[in-house]
């Protein structure tokens, strides 16, 4: 090989050295930033800290969620866990496997739930899984029920000539249609279901708040109160903020002062759509195909319906 053979080989050699490492740092760079996107932070779980977790939007089953709140539980590094909750509530199943883990975790470490603008319905659930309800003077809470919506769109389909025939197996099956009016004996089913998990809802009200049952019907009929009137029913118990829950931790809790509050948020997928990006990228810096397997791959959020009862305040509509 001849002097300019060796020189352009040497070239070649250092350009791909030098994106080889770009790889890497990339890749490095994008495993910091997954790890950020997840809640974790320089020194968290080594040093002493409380936990800030929001909950905020329609409550559904969320799976990141209920790992996260798993997670604080078995950290030795969190102390105690203050739930921000901005909700106006979702389905019931979403607001009870979130009032569970929450009381999980309660059973290990101090809990308090920080009221935003609203915790209504599956969100008041959720806020009164925790040891300690602090709302501000505006906030919203209550709404204490349970909702089962349909549809009846008949009226409209007649208007425009469509008919809609089915064949089932039983008179109940597939009740309530929206292609028909929904007969009586529909209309008793769904008032048991919602009835059944009304009367679990109170229960937990009654249990957690302390109320007899006359207090737990006084607050239990679709009303919204703010957090002055909530403090003075009982369903809130302290106003203020962020300040109140850490008097409350640190006096009546034990919880050492001064500990930073360190936020804290549910892996979600995109952190690993960050990982796949610079995954593939180092697979071409390293000469492999991204396309095989599935290192191409990107992760897809799926869009939930609220189907079901759910446990939801709507604002009256002007």
């Amino acid at each position: 090989m001849d002097a300019q053979g060796i020189i352009d080989r040497r070239r070649l050699r250092r350009k791909l050295a030098f994106w080889r490492i770009g790889a890497i740092a990339a890749l490095a760079l994008a495993v910091v930033l997954a790890a950020l996107a997840s809640g974790w932070r320089p020194g968290a779980g080594l040093a002493p800290q409380i936990a800030r977790v929001e909950i905020s939007g329609i409550i559904t089953e969320d799976r990141p969620m209920l790992e996260l709140l798993d997670a604080l539980k078995r950290d030795d590094a969190v102390k105690a866990v203050i739930v921000k909750i901005n909700s106006p509530g979702g389905t019931t199943v979403g607001g009870e496997t979130l009032f569970h883990a929450v009381r999980d975790l309660a059973d290990a470490k101090p809990v308090a739930a920080e009221v935003g603008t609203l915790a209504a319905s599956a969100g008041y659930m959720v806020a009164m899984a925790t040891d300690r309800v602090v709302a501000h003077h505006s906030s919203i809470v209550g709404s204490i029920g349970v909702l089962f919506q349909y549809v009846d769109a008949s009226v409209l389909l007649g208007r425009i000539g469509v008919d809609v025939a089915a064949v089932k197996s039983s008179p109940l099956k597939a009740e309530p249609s929206p292609f028909d009016p929904a007969p009586p004996e529909a209309r008793e089913m769904l008032a048991r279901l919602v009835g059944s998990s009304f009367d679990w809802f109170k229960r937990l009200v009654g249990e957690r708040r302390g109320f007899s049952p006359a207090e737990t019907d006084a607050v239990s009929d679709g009303s919204v109160f703010t957090g002055e009137q909530g403090l003075r029913n009982r369903l809130v118990d302290a106003l203020g903020g962020e300040a109140e829950i850490r008097r409350w931790l640190e006096k009546d809790r034990g919880v050492p002062e001064g500990l930073e509050i360190v936020e804290r948020e549910p892996e979600r997928e995109s952190a690993w759509v960050m990982l796949t990006g610079a995954r593939s990228l180092a697979s071409l810096a390293f000469g492999f195909d991204p396309s095989a397997g599935a290192l191409g791959q990107t992760l897809k959020g799926a869009t939930g319906s609220l189907d079901g009862m759910v446990s939801l305040w709507q604002p009256p509509t002007p």
